[in-house]
Order: C-alpha cells, then structure tokens, then sequence
C-alpha cells in the first residue's frame, strides 16, 4: 500500500509547457464512489490499471493500484458511473519533483489542474510560479466528482 499525498491546483500560466518531459493521453472511469474511497480504472494506450483509494483527509489518503487485462478494462467500461473522464497527462520536472498536469478534454475541456504527489509536503515556497489556486481538498476538483456531476460555471 502506498500513502499518497496530493496536491492540486488550478495552473496560471502556459509556463509548465517549457518543462514537460512526457505525454499520455488517458481516460478513466470510475466503478464505485463514496465520500471516503474510489474505485477507478485508467487506461493509457495499451495498459489498464485499477486503482482504490481510501481516506478522507484533503492530502493524505490510502491508494492501492493494480495492471488489470485491457480486454477486463474494456469489458469494466459497461459498469461505468457517470461519465469517462478524457485527459492529455503532462509529466512537468520542477527543481526534484514531477508535477502531473492534466489538460481535460469532452465536458471538461479548457479545464488545466496540476497534481503533485509527493512522499512528503512540499514547502508552497518550493512550488513552481505557474501554478494558480491550490483546489486540494475541494471536492468539485476530484476526477470522481468530475465523472457524476455537472462542471461548475466557475471552473474555468
């Protein structure tokens, strides 16, 4: 099990695009959801990966993961609540960490949010100059909440 601290902010600027060092499309779709746990699958080209996630803090949860047959993802697809959330993942290296910088497509598109999930809490003076308002902890940013309800006016 690993314990995952999160962050996540809206970005403020085109400034991260200087320093992306990888690039996965992804969709994901979740199975279950509750207010203290997720059970999701993502699939990125030619790997599916089952992912549960458990705990209620704003940063620190419990996430377990697991490689899952595309075929049983495809096939999981069917159980989908809500909708299937479409994103261009951008890996960004700021100083010794890799900021994950979603760019959201379909019902979300235009809506940009970088994640950092560290073993430790990162200092907000370490933080990279293009990130906006941190969004940790408000529930309308969590890709669950994304999938079952209506994009806020305000999310932009």
């Amino acid at each position: 099990m690993a314990k995952e601290i999160e962050r996540k902010f809206l970005v403020a600027s085109e400034d991260w695009r200087e320093a992306v060092v990888e690039v996965l499309p992804m969709q994901q779709f979740y199975l279950a959801t509750a207010p203290d746990r997720s059970v999701r699958v993502r699939i990125r080209e030619d790997t599916a990966i089952l992912t549960m996630k458990f705990g209620v803090q704003d940063r620190v949860r419990d996430e377990f993961e697991y490689p899952i047959p595309m075929a049983d993802a495809e096939e999981m697809r069917a159980y989908a609540i809500g909708r299937v959330i479409k994103k261009v993942r951008h890996k960004v290296r700021h100083r010794n960490h890799i900021y994950e910088v979603d760019v959201f497509g379909g019902d979300y598109s235009g809506l940009v949010i970088a994640e950092l999930e560290t073993p430790d809490d990162v200092p907000d003076a370490d933080l990279p100059a293009w990130l906006g308002r941190e969004v940790t902890g408000e529930v309308a940013y969590y890709n669950a909440s994304m999938a079952l309800r209506e994009r806020p006016g305000d999310m932009l």
